[in-house]
């Protein structure tokens, strides 16, 4: 089906929904390199203003990709429950909009809403807001998820404590993770990405972690971030895995690309649930996107970069993962070009992934060749501590030494608590000030080299 808007003379034409959608998104730098992006800001404006009639329906009867080609797009079509969507069933994208920035749309409604809300439904009416407009939505929509420590509750931020290293040194990685404890950070995941492949230093690597958590007794688990198969490699082993890790796309085609499909990661989460390693919830899954995945693999089908991350969410969403967060910036300038596409582009997701009901953090972040700076990150941060992130990154230093871009750090995870009154993971909380690294408000205590914590951590074998 074509649509059509009529500005002053002109006649702006949209071939169908995909183009439509494509047209009426932000500007940035992928959608113009895959030449889907609209060719002026009037044309931008023509399709928003028709994408504003458009019913929300529509999404239903039109496939932005062929039901028969591909499984992503017939696992957001076959899992959409039509009675969490029938109070906005009536809806344009323009009127949804008006609906979710209404007091109606509280935070009871909105979560009954989630599983009635596709993809392009979010992406499409994403289209029509401003910042504060995501910033908005977001704040009043709640995802909890949890494995050995709640994460999502309101009023809480949690942080993923990252302590890559370029040669996997496990000396190095402990460093990296003692430093983010004292810090208070890891009521996330603490979640290595390994340099390499092999089976028997990734078993290393999750077995030197698994012996971290349980002599410190933390209610919190470990992820090392290899791809789907090794982690199912290592379960078969008997290594005690925590979480399963995949990057994951809005295709099926892209999905390929990462070597995975639907059907391998039921195999991985009920590999991961038989293990019953969590402790207060059964959440086993971490997922990663990023939009420019799919258009960078050829595998976008003329959709637009963010129209293909809202259906990455569709995927995690099926698996009920604990952590799901967009790596917004990773990929590069050629896809998010500057600051402030960089900037919109978090929001975005953010916005989308919450809508649909993903428990979406951010790694805030960009690649040292992107017209980007610490200020940028300073901003979205801000932002989306407003907007009820659910977890963000802790990096030492903000410097990813073995990925080579650069993050938020543990620094950055105190400045936003401090700014605003936002505490850890409840579990997490507790054990800090019971280990008396804070008092009971959350604060971090001076430092002391004869704490009994510190003296703990220094009889770990990953520190000899």
């Amino acid at each position: 089906m074509s649509y059509r808007q009529t500005i002053g003379a002109r006649v702006y034409r949209f071939d169908n929904l995909a183009a439509l959608l494509a047209r009426a998104s932000p500007a940035r730098s992928g959608d113009l390199l895959a030449g889907v992006a609209a060719e002026s800001a009037e044309e931008r404006m023509a399709a928003r203003l028709c994408l504003a009639d458009v019913p929300l329906s529509r999404f239903l009867q039109e496939a932005l990709i062929p039901y028969e080609d591909d499984e992503v797009t017939r696992l957001i079509l076959d899992s959409h429950d039509k009675a969490a969507f029938a109070p906005v069933a009536s809806f344009t994208v323009g009127e949804f909009r008006d609906w979710l920035l209404g007091d109606q749309a509280d935070t009871a409604a909105l979560a009954r809403l989630q599983r009635g809300i596709t993809p392009e439904m979010a992406a499409a009416v994403s289209k029509l807001m401003r910042n504060q407009d995501l910033i908005l939505v977001a704040s009043r929509c709640r995802v909890l998820t949890a494995f050995r420590d709640t994460i999502g509750l309101p009023g809480r931020l949690a942080v993923r404590l990252q302590p890559n290293h370029p040669t996997d040194d496990l000396r190095g990685v402990a460093a990296s993770i003692v430093d983010g404890l004292l810090y208070g950070a890891g009521d996330a995941v603490i979640g290595v990405n390994p340099v390499g492949d092999n089976l028997g230093e990734l078993a290393g690597l999750v077995h030197a972690l698994d012996e971290l958590i349980g002599r410190l007794q933390a209610p919190t688990q470990s992820c090392v971030l290899t791809h789907v198969t090794n982690t199912l490699a290592l379960i078969e082993r008997g290594a005690p895995v925590d979480l399963v890790f995949q990057s994951v796309a809005g295709t099926e085609k892209a999905n390929r690309g990462f070597g995975i499909h639907l059907g391998l990661l039921r195999e991985a989460r009920d590999a991961a649930l038989s293990l019953r390693r969590g402790t207060v919830g059964e959440n086993v899954m971490y997922f990663e996107t990023g939009q420019g995945s799919a258009l960078s693999a050829d595998a976008h089908h003329g959709l637009d970069q963010q129209t293909c991350e809202a259906r990455a969410y569709a995927v995690a969403r099926e698996f009920s993962p604990l952590l799901t967060n967009t790596v917004v910036g990773f990929i590069g300038p050629e896809y998010l070009y500057d600051g402030k596409q960089i900037i919109r582009a978090g929001l975005e997701d953010h916005f989308c992934g919450k809508l649909m009901g993903v428990p979406l953090g951010c790694d805030v972040c960009y690649t040292n060749h992107a017209e980007a700076d610490q200020d940028d990150v300073d901003t979205l941060l801000t932002l989306l501590g407003s907007a009820g992130l659910t977890f963000m990154m802790g990096v030492p230093g903000a410097d990813d030494i073995m990925l080579n871009y650069q993050s938020t750090s543990f620094h950055d995870a105190l400045y936003l608590r401090r700014l605003l009154g936002l505490k850890r993971a409840p579990e997490f909380e507790a054990w800090l000030q019971a280990m008396g690294l804070t008092n009971a408000q959350g604060e971090l205590l001076p430092a002391d080299p004869d704490h009994p914590a510190l003296a703990a951590l220094r009889q770990l074998p990953m520190l000899r």
